[in-house]
């Protein structure tokens, strides 16, 4: 953003985000156990300013990253013990999951299925070429806008990452590399406020989300 500081460093209403990220599965009666993955050089600090400041119990471990995201996953789910049954895997940046898609993605998980949060496309998708020239338009009513929380049969999410592993496959998301595997993969729906920070327009967009929460709430 311009910034010179990661985005999920970034202040949201006085707190970091990731900090409001946390906040949710920490508060979460369907979360046991958080294993968090930040750049390798910010190892320290966030154990520091943000899981001991803010009291953050579940979290049990804080990993270093890898070069791309699906590396650092892979560092957490290699960090994930032989007793865990069910993955959920969130971006820091995605501060507003509902209460209520954790537990359902994690419920689904539960029976054994892949479980991811979607939401429907709202605008017109077209396929381009390289110059920009449209090649056709997609059929809005088959695409969905993909999320996460994205949960997983333990056992199902490591496998394929093994396979993309020795295939040095990488994939855009989790979902990816479990389908590629050969798993079917469920979208739950989601919420069109569970937004991914990456702009500074979205920063504006998620005060205003977390101004509405916190008045829902009776937060000051």
């Amino acid at each position: 953003m311009g910034t010179g500081q990661a985005k999920q460093y970034l202040r949201l209403n006085g707190r970091p985000i990731l900090a409001h990220t946390l906040q949710v599965f920490q508060e979460s009666g369907f979360i046991d156990e958080i294993i968090l993955v930040v750049p390798e050089m910010d190892v320290s600090r966030v154990r520091r300013e943000i899981v001991n400041a803010n009291d953050f119990s579940k979290i049990s471990m804080v990993l270093p990253g890898g070069r791309e995201r699906q590396d650092s996953v892979r560092n957490g789910l290699d960090a994930v013990g032989e007793d865990c049954r069910v993955v959920v895997v969130h971006d820091g940046v995605r501060p507003f999951p509902p209460a209520a898609l954790i537990r359902r993605v994690v419920a689904e998980a539960g029976r054994g299925r892949a479980a991811i949060a979607g939401v429907p496309a709202k605008d017109t998708v077209k396929r381009a070429d390289p110059e920009g020239l449209v090649l056709d338009t997609l059929d809005r009513r088959e695409l969905w806008l993909i999320q996460t929380p994205q949960a997983f049969p333990a056992a199902m999410l490591k496998e394929a990452y093994r396979k993309a592993c020795a295939e040095n496959h990488y994939g855009t998301d989790d979902a990816s590399l479990v389908e590629r595997a050969g798993y079917p993969v469920v979208i739950i729906p989601g919420d069109y406020r569970n937004i991914k920070i990456t702009t500074r327009e979205d920063l504006v967009v998620a005060e205003h989300i977390s101004a509405n929460i916190r008045k829902r709430s009776g937060r000051s």
